[in-house]
């Protein structure tokens, strides 16, 4: 055997054993979330309760005063304004709190709701986020366990284990916590498994929401959009409600809530669906100056889908394509904190030429496809300057649409 092929031998082995040994001293900690939903206060009782032989030294509770209300636990050290300072000191320890489950946005209607009928909310929001100091060796496994009124039936993007809680993950967290849409009540839901991601459409009974319809059409769709995002997760909750829940869409991990109202394609063209599942898929968000990139792509592939599983005409397509450069003439500054409609809609034709220079420099075997899918495949943060470095790539070569000067709207390509 080469000297080369024994040394690449022996360094695989040494990674191996460090792998198993690391694996071995691993220490676990248990975590149980609990929430009692209240519809007569408008309010979740929820606790926190961590057990096990070892446990994080020290947790930081980043709360919403407005929201997170009457802390309570013998080990809570200090709170000061939206932090909380949590010392366990032994082998079981918890804390208590009152979440008010209403919440409106700026138009006066809810992203968050509570009846003596259902609720829905975001878990992210019932528990806040927190940060634990700990060895790296001490992880977590936490359960979700939501009580609510007789009769009541609960969905969450989790497996539900038998005794009706929800086992929660969260690859590469040390400390899980759960994340996504829930929804609560007498409610109605439609499951299939798509293309390997278990889905499931739900929302309150009796109110006109199309569940099978929605269904069929991310039968149709979804399989064309995991060809560009194949890390789409392996479950998705799509809750459905009508007024006087927020008229729009709104993603999450592994879910998204949309308004009855909303039709699966839109009259431009586009879909507020697909939209919210791109947005789903990549897990990205942007800079000061940069949401329109996290906002462009996910209309644009939101358009795209629907051309490439032929629910659009390339006809119909190019029509939607100058009425959104049309609309992206009223803001011809795309560098903002906040991508509006008329920015969303012209960020959307830059991508487009984007990707027919990429595709032209490459002889067609590279698009923006490849960009998006490599910035899913990392999530987090995206820069302008990361993403005009993962485009120029793609393309081998510079990309006048990604100048500054011309995003800021102060010049042509």
């Amino acid at each position: 055997m080469p000297w080369i092929f024994r040394a690449l031998l022996s360094a695989a082995l040494l990674v191996s054993a460090a792998a198993c040994a690391a694996a071995k001293d691993t220490e676990y900690y248990n975590i149980l979330y609990k929430a009692r939903l209240d519809p007569a206060r408008g309010v979740a009782h929820v606790s926190i309760n961590l057990k096990g032989d070892q446990l994080p030294g020290r947790l930081t509770l980043h709360l919403n005063p407005e929201r997170h209300k009457n802390l309570t636990g013998t080990e809570i050290v200090s709170i000061e304004g939206d932090k909380a300072i949590w010392e366990p000191a032994a082998d079981s320890s918890s804390v208590s709190y009152d979440f008010v489950i209403d919440e409106k946005k700026s138009s006066g209607r809810y992203d968050s709701r509570i009846t003596d009928k259902w609720s829905i909310l975001r878990s992210d929001k019932l528990i806040p986020p927190i940060a634990a100091k700990a060895p790296k060796r001490l992880k977590s496994r936490a359960i979700l366990e939501i009580e609510a009124p007789e009769g009541w039936n609960v969905l969450a993007p989790y497996n539900k284990t038998d005794n009706g809680t929800f086992k929660l993950k969260d690859p590469g967290r040390r400390f899980i916590r759960p994340k996504g849409w829930l929804i609560a009540g007498h409610i109605g839901s439609r499951q299939d498994v798509i293309d390997g991601t278990d889905t499931v459409i739900a929302g309150p009974l009796g109110k006109g929401i199309r569940r099978q319809d929605t269904l069929a059409f991310l039968s149709w769709t979804l399989p064309e959009l995991k060809k560009v995002f194949p890390q789409f997760p392996k479950q998705l909750l799509v809750v459905i409600a009508g007024d006087p829940m927020w008229r729009g869409g709104l993603s999450g991990t592994r879910s998204l809530f949309m308004h009855a109202d909303r039709p699966l394609i839109s009259g431009n063209r586009t879909s507020s669906m697909l939209h919210e599942l791109v947005h789903v898929a990549t897990g990205i968000r942007g800079d000061k100056e940069s949401d329109w990139i996290v906002e462009g792509i996910a209309e644009y592939y939101s358009l795209e889908t629907l051309r490439r599983t032929g629910g659009i005409s390339q006809r119909r397509y190019d029509e939607a394509l100058a009425e959104l450069a049309d609309w992206g003439e009223e803001s011809p500054n795309l560098l903002v904190k906040r991508s509006s409609g008329p920015i969303t809609a012209r960020a959307v034709v830059v991508l487009h030429e984007i990707d027919q220079e990429i595709q032209k420099s490459s002889d067609g075997k590279r698009s923006l496809d490849d960009v998006v899918t490599a910035l899913a495949e990392e999530r987090g943060k995206v820069t302008l300057d990361k993403f005009r470095s993962m485009a120029e790539e793609a393309a081998g070569g510079p990309l006048p649409q990604l100048e500054r000067t011309f995003l800021s709207g102060k010049k042509k390509p």
